[in-house]
């Protein structure tokens, strides 16, 4: 009967050379074929003339499926060579994908030789006792799922880039920002980095790399995963799914846009007395989000920004123009504020040395918006109208100038010109007397919608063709349903 193939696993400690055992170098110097897993250790180096499989990192973009393959290659050189050696960073039985799927492979046989681990390490350094402490360990690409219910103490392994600290961050979404963490960077070698920080500054503090963890001594409340599981869901599909993969931030700008009018027409639609009606906000409310995340996913594989920058964005912005609520600001009524809002948006913009007075007004807005907020611009300047009167009269003015391009046959750029400023000074009006134009405009096209398709039913039940029907006929059903449409 033929010996199954063994496979030696070692560890190399946490990074020191001092600290891989005696045990691990006899290992390393009596075994004829070497592999490890990566070169990117700092004792990696003991191991001498060995294959490493940091190639495989490039080949596969989920890391279950690095590991997988690292240990079907391992698996063929031992049936090859009948007996090879490999080593891991670390502990071979602490954070070790590729020795647990060789543990389980009953085709080979496999010698376990014990290291030390980051973990010792920390423990000296935090001066704790893991056991009495009742310290969690977690898988920092795995944060969300495996912290759900915790609120320390935890310790987090794989925080080797800035990604995977801003998703922890997120899944504490009730975190004050001032819950401490401590940052443990590059342990037991020279530039050994032991930092205390706070939750806010967890991504901001240390650049991290594949030695970095950190340490969450309590948190107030418990881990709740929900939007970092949406994070990661929207990072799969962009690196798995072929539309994902080939969207940039321009060619989204269309589903942005549609996503954020139906979010708009669920509005519309809620009932108050129905709670059913809520679930088309929410999934409308959904979608509008993953839109959020997706720009915030092509962002952070071009290295630029992730989510967390964008929360942290609009948290700092919400609070800085809220000093009623978090200031010694006062206002007391909903018009106050909103005053306020604007005069530290024009701060803001003073201190940005704006290149133009309209900067910041997007261009891309409808255009009744478009319009109203190059108004409300310019009247910050003075250059308004004292009153509604005014403003009133110029849309007479303005009718009028249309009317003499029609008469005169005005050049093909001329008319739309002058529709285009009647359109213009209608808006000026709205602002003048307090309603907004594009919700004004929407809820004439929507009576109109309504009414029009009550004449076409009142015509159906009478057996008249629309088409066929006398413009007096049409006004005469267009009033009888105008009559009773009490909206």
């Amino acid at each position: 009967m033929r010996m199954k193939a063994q496979v030696t696993i070692v560890g190399l400690g946490p990074g020191a050379a001092d600290s891989v055992t005696r045990q691990t170098l006899d290992a390393i110097n009596s075994s004829q074929h070497r592999y490890v897993r990566t070169m990117r250790h700092p004792s990696a180096f003991l191991v001498g003339d060995a294959t490493s499989f940091d190639d495989e990192y490039e080949k596969h973009e989920k890391s279950e499926d690095v590991y997988r393959a690292i240990a079907e290659k391992l698996k063929t050189e031992a049936e090859k060579h009948r007996a090879i050696l490999y080593a891991v960073p670390g502990s071979p039985l602490v954070l070790e994908q590729t020795v647990q799927h060789l543990l389980h492979d009953e085709s080979i046989e496999t010698v376990l030789i014990s290291a030390m681990s980051f973990l010792d390490v920390a423990w000296q350094v935090l001066r704790i006792d893991p056991v009495d402490a009742g310290v969690r360990l977690i898988d920092g690409h795995r944060f969300a799922r495996l912290a759900a219910g915790e609120s320390g103490p935890l310790l987090v392994a794989q925080c080797h880039a800035n990604w995977v600290l801003s998703e922890i961050k997120l899944a504490h979404e009730s975190a004050t920002g001032d819950e401490p963490v401590v940052i443990l960077h590059h342990l037991g070698l020279k530039d050994q980095q032991v930092v205390t920080t706070t939750w806010k500054e967890m991504d901001r503090t240390v650049e991290p790399d594949h030695l970095t963890s950190i340490y969450i001594p309590k948190l107030a409340n418990s881990i709740a995963g929900e939007m970092t599981q949406l994070h990661g869901l929207a990072r799969t599909l962009r690196e798995q799914c072929p539309w994902d993969k080939a969207q940039t931030h321009k060619s989204l700008v269309r589903y942005l846009i549609e996503e954020t009018y139906e979010v708009v027409d669920a509005i519309t639609s809620l009932d108050p007395n129905d709670e059913s009606s809520d679930e088309k906000l929410i999934e409308e409310l959904g979608d509008l989000l993953y839109q959020v995340e997706f720009h915030a996913i092509i962002a952070e594989q071009q290295g630029r920004f992730s989510i967390a920058d964008v929360a942290r964005s609009i948290h700092d912005k919400l609070v800085r123009r809220h000093p009623h609520v978090f200031g010694d600001f006062e206002a007391e009524t909903p018009d106050a504020v909103a005053s306020n809002w604007e005069s530290l948006k024009k701060q803001e913009r003073d201190k940005t040395n704006a290149k133009t007075v309209f900067e910041g007004v997007a261009k891309s807005a409808p255009s009744l918006m478009y319009s109203t907020k190059l108004q409300k611009r310019a009247a910050e300047l003075g250059f308004d109208w004292p009153n509604k009167t005014g403003a009133s009269e110029k849309i007479a003015e303005e009718l009028r100038e249309l009317v003499r391009a029609i008469d005169s046959a005005g050049t093909p750029d001329e008319i739309p010109l002058e529709l285009g400023d009647v359109l213009f000074s209608v808006v000026n009006l709205s602002r003048h007397i307090g309603v907004d134009a594009e919700s004004a405009l929407r809820s004439a096209a929507e009576k109109f919608r309504r009414r029009f398709e009550a004449v076409v039913a009142l015509a159906q039940r009478r057996d008249l063709q629309l088409e066929k029907c006398t413009l007096a006929q049409l006004d005469a059903l267009w009033d009888e349903v105008k009559k009773a449409d009490k909206k």
